[in-house]
């Protein structure tokens, strides 16, 4: 397969960008001024000016100034692209062209014939540490501050992540070392 040219990238892309609502007014302007204003200038002062000329709607100012870069050669069409990056880096890595040349380098991954199950202990053991998690969390929330009022409950919950922490990382450690012996 061939590589695609900035200029083709830029035919592919043109009615992407040209849709409404993609470019506002000032990233169109900003792009302008850069192929204006920095070195390579790409636009002439006379271009930027029909470019930016606000009479004309924005859209028609895009499809005009993409229609002249499209004609104007590949280095034209790159430091457009470079601009675009620049001033509108969301919208300019949601291209097609971009996700065009990103399908073609991928390659399918093998993923062979090992199937993977889930352990039956790996959901129950994950909901049963979540509930017990949160249930502590709304005892702990929802006891009043008044402390005659179950004064050795507090104490013990203040504690119970040291406690359960131990007894937990042991379950963990074990159902660990079952599902890795098995590999």
């Amino acid at each position: 397969m061939t590589e695609q040219t900035y200029c083709d990238r830029l035919v592919q892309d043109t009615p992407f960008l040209t849709s409404l609502g993609r470019l506002s007014e000032q990233q169109v302007d900003r792009i302008i001024l850069q192929l204006n204003r920095y070195y390579p200038q790409i636009l002439s002062n006379k271009d930027a000016e029909k470019f930016r000329n606000p009479k004309l709607s924005l859209r028609v100012r895009l499809c005009d100034l993409l229609g002249h870069l499209q004609r104007s050669g590949e280095r034209d069409c790159q430091e457009f692209y470079r601009a675009l990056y620049i001033h509108a880096q969301p919208l300019h890595s949601c291209l097609p062209s971009r996700h065009a040349l990103q399908n073609s380098d991928c390659t399918e991954l093998d993923s062979g014939n090992a199937s993977c199950e889930l352990s039956d202990r790996g959901p129950v053991a994950f909901l049963t540490c979540l509930g017990l998690a949160a249930g502590l969390a709304l005892l702990i929330y929802c006891c009043p501050p008044d402390p005659k009022v179950l004064p050795g409950a507090r104490r013990v919950l203040g504690f119970s992540p040291v406690i359960i922490d131990r007894h937990v990382s042991r379950f963990l450690l074990a159902f660990l070392t079952d599902d890795l012996g098995g590999l």
